[in-house]
């Protein structure tokens, strides 16, 4: 797996492996820090076995962030189809207004419009294939690309009943019910604690993302998954960003595109959220 990542690293003059450090956290990709005889450190993902353009896709993603934020995003140094290699960022304690330098940033990357819906490529959530095909219709574009395609994965591999994927499609066609018109903005796409890093001078950064242009609330959905951000985080979203405050009350319907991605890779016991998330919204008769 590494004869790749070797290769170039001789060829680039960044010297030879001397020492290789796990960094936990990840279940897909291998994951290290790299220390060099050049004395650099650098972060390399590798993968034996990667789908088709994932790490290409990543650093296309992290490039996009970094043009539009001022939150720290690791550089991209070089990127094959088997790894990625990235700027380390180091390690440190967070700053007391970590969260708010977090909130600060992620309003300014949702304050620039797009056009359209969808990105410059397909790309990954996880290891499931994330389709972003354009569209001036967010509400199709969420109902299609997100929650319909992934939920007929699930079906395909007998994760769902025809039931359940029915009410999804009616959730799915049902969407302007609940959701408000929203502009498309970048985001980062698979934002939660794990994926937000504290650097080594205790400011925040974006790691592993899954961009697309999409919508802000989608966005702060998200962290609301696995435990939640700070308070502090929210509050000062809510008052630097342009954002509907009601924008809680709809989380769930957000997230039935990560819980289904869940259900695809993990396994049934995310099931239970997505059954009550659509009895919440759509109740069976």
């Amino acid at each position: 797996m590494t004869d790749g990542l070797n290769r170039w690293l001789s060829h680039s003059g960044m010297g030879k492996i001397q020492e290789t450090s796990a960094l936990g956290g990840g279940c897909i990709n291998k994951t290290s820090v790299l220390k060099l005889s050049s004395g650099k450190k650098l972060i390399a993902k590798q993968h034996p076995h990667p789908p088709s353009n994932m790490f290409p896709s990543e650093a296309i993603g992290l490039s996009a962030l970094s043009k539009e934020t001022s939150l720290r995003i690791p550089k991209v140094i070089h990127v094959e189809e088997s790894f990625l290699l990235l700027e380390d960022l180091g390690q440190g304690r967070p700053l007391s207004n970590f969260w708010q330098q977090l909130a600060l940033g992620l309003a300014e990357l949702h304050s620039m419009p797009k056009p359209e819906y969808g990105f410059t490529m397909d790309n990954y959530c996880g290891s499931s294939a994330q389709i972003n095909t354009r569209t001036e219709d967010g509400f199709q574009f969420f109902s299609e690309f997100r929650i319909i395609n992934m939920a007929r994965q699930c079906l395909d591999k007998h994760l769902l009943s025809a039931d359940t994927m029915n009410h999804l499609e009616y959730v799915g066609s049902r969407l302007t019910d609940w959701i408000p018109k929203q502009k498309p903005v970048l985001i980062h796409g698979d934002l939660w604690s794990g994926n937000v890093h504290c650097d080594e001078n205790g400011d925040p950064a974006l790691i592993d993302p899954a961009s697309y242009w999409g919508w802000a609330e989608a966005e702060l959905a998200m962290t609301l998954l696995f435990g939640g951000f700070p308070e502090d985080f929210y509050g000062c979203y809510e008052e630097h960003g342009n954002m509907d405050t009601q924008w809680r009350e709809r989380a769930d319907l957000y997230n039935l595109y990560h819980l289904l991605n869940h259900l695809l890779l993990f396994g049934e016991s995310y099931l239970g959220q997505i059954e009550s998330t659509l009895n919440r919204f759509a109740p069976r008769h």
